[in-house]
């Protein structure tokens, strides 16, 4: 232990490695702010905390299960000549959730209404268990995920466990401004449920060894989301020119 603390290459993996969870974690944050929009606003904050404390939890665990990790990973079964592990499974599963949810979602945002009650997707809708249900799974496919990136990067447990402690620290920090930030703005929710339909996507084609590199996915969306904060900025000044012409 005391070796690593002096070890500069121990350091460097525990930074490039937090930063890869951080940026891996930015999917798992937008699904937060999504799916806890329809609780009462008092509760979104706690359930967004209490889904990132279950994904800090689920990930540990999880490294500290390495064997049983890694035997995820075995071929179970074939299809259509592409063999199958239980990961494969999971993350074609969560993916499917994911494309899913997002549909869901922008269906409301459109429609006004998808569960046939009134309630049209609005603020205190949803039932926290309900909510945390989801939360709880969509964690166990983002958490595989993200393990097996620290497994592939660290050779060391702790440095793996201090990584996404802090990941999950900063994830913590960021999500009530980026919710805020979300809700307040429709066309930003609508970019943000498409990024997490790419998410299912890519996660359905890791499932079927089909891995999109997700600098691309990135990419795109760092591309789509500069054009909109472009577009953010010309609103607000149009906004503002338009108040001084009817004063």
């Amino acid at each position: 232990m005391l070796e690593l603390l002096t070890d500069p290459a121990a350091w460097a993996s525990l930074l490039t490695l937090t930063l890869l969870e951080v940026v891996l974690g930015v999917d798992n944050v937008i699904f937060l702010s999504i799916v806890t929009s329809r609780l009462p606003a008092a509760q979104q904050p706690r359930a967004r905390r209490i889904g990132l404390i279950m994904a800090l939890g689920g990930r540990v665990v999880l490294l500290l299960a390495l064997g049983w990790l890694i035997g995820l990973t075995a071929p179970f079964a074939s299809f259509l000549g592409i063999e199958l592990s239980w990961r494969d499974l999971i993350l074609a599963v969560g993916g499917l959730f994911l494309i899913y949810k997002a549909t869901t979602e922008i269906h409301v945002m459109l429609e006004g209404d998808t569960d046939g009650h009134g309630h049209g997707g609005k603020p205190g809708s949803a039932v926290f268990a309900a909510v945390l249900v989801q939360i709880f799974l969509l964690d166990l496919v983002f958490s595989l995920d993200s393990v097996l990136t620290a497994i592939g990067m660290a050779d060391e447990i702790v440095i793996m466990v201090a990584a996404v402690t802090i990941a999950i620290g900063v994830m913590i920090v960021a999500a009530e401004p980026l919710s805020a930030f979300v809700q307040r703005h429709p066309t930003v929710k609508m970019l943000a449920l498409s990024f997490l339909l790419l998410i299912g996507v890519a996660l359905i084609a890791d499932g079927f060894e089909f891995h999109i590199p997700r600098g691309y996915l990135y990419f795109g969306v760092a591309f789509a989301t500069a054009i909109e904060i472009l577009n953010l900025i010309a609103r607000k000044r149009r906004n503002g020119t338009t108040r001084e012409t009817a004063e």
